[in-house]
């Protein structure tokens, strides 16, 4: 199970958000994709689910290309996107067993699915409220759960705790950790310590191209945090690059 891409690019207007882009995400990793806002991350993602076309290149999910088996390529796919939102006027359920239908889940097997999500991200209490009545963080754990719905092998998880109180960005985290043995996983993340703590791979971009990558632990000082190495890569000096929030 692997994410392969070759040469992805986009362009917006003037704006060249992806360049020549390539990169391979094996299985059993977590790998996290860094960078400052615009660097490129989340227009990287969406063409790597096959929810925005590149403009030159293609990738790979499991052998299936998104560009021209995107169909069969999302059928191996958990999205979380960047800032998600909308269905505000379906309770969390409604929303789940939505999702279920839409990935050809129905009846008992969409039951069962949606009470494995529930109990595993302790989603119960908000079952009946609608997303667009939630707090913010409540929010984004029913949408971190329609991604993990089905159990997909690949997941693209674009800022994953954003929003989350400490408490259900730990209970997140240890998720993610429990399931990356068996998951390959590309994850974006603005918190650097996010990245100390789960990701096995680091891929730091800018004006949308890869400026390094490698193992985590090739980027850490000898405090064991990344932010001097990312800082330095990005030509940061005085703006301080977000550790935890």
């Amino acid at each position: 199970m692997t994410i392969k891409a070759r040469l992805l690019s986009k362009t917006f207007g003037l704006n060249k958000a992806v360049v020549d882009l390539s990169l391979t995400v094996n299985h059993g990793e977590i790998v996290g994709l860094l960078g400052a806002n615009g660097a490129g991350k989340s227009t990287l993602i969406r063409m790597l689910t096959g929810t925005l076309a590149p403009d030159s290149g293609d990738a790979e999910v499991n052998g299936h290309s998104v560009v021209t088996d995107r169909i069969r390529a999302q059928t191996q796919i958990g999205y979380l996107p960047e800032s998600a939102g909308g269905f505000d006027e379906l309770h969390v359920l409604e929303f789940l067993r939505f999702v279920a239908n839409a990935k050809g889940l129905f009846s008992l097997e969409a039951d069962k699915a949606i009470d494995r999500i529930v109990d595993a991200l302790s989603l119960a209490e908000a079952l009946t409220t609608q997303l667009g009545q939630l707090s913010k963080g409540w929010r984004q754990r029913a949408w971190v759960a329609q991604a993990l719905l089905t159990d997909p092998p690949v997941l693209f998880l674009d800022e994953p705790t954003d929003g989350l109180d400490p408490i259900q960005k730990s209970s997140i985290r240890a998720f993610l950790m429990d399931m990356a043995v068996s998951k390959t996983i590309l994850m974006s993340t603005h918190i650097l310590e996010e990245a100390e703590l789960l990701c096995k791979k680091v891929i730091i971009m800018d004006h949308g191209q890869i400026l390094e990558t490698g193992p985590t632990d090739e980027f850490l000082c000898e405090n064991g945090r990344l932010e001097p190495k990312v800082k330095m890569l990005l030509g940061v000096s005085d703006e301080k690059i977000p550790v935890d929030g």
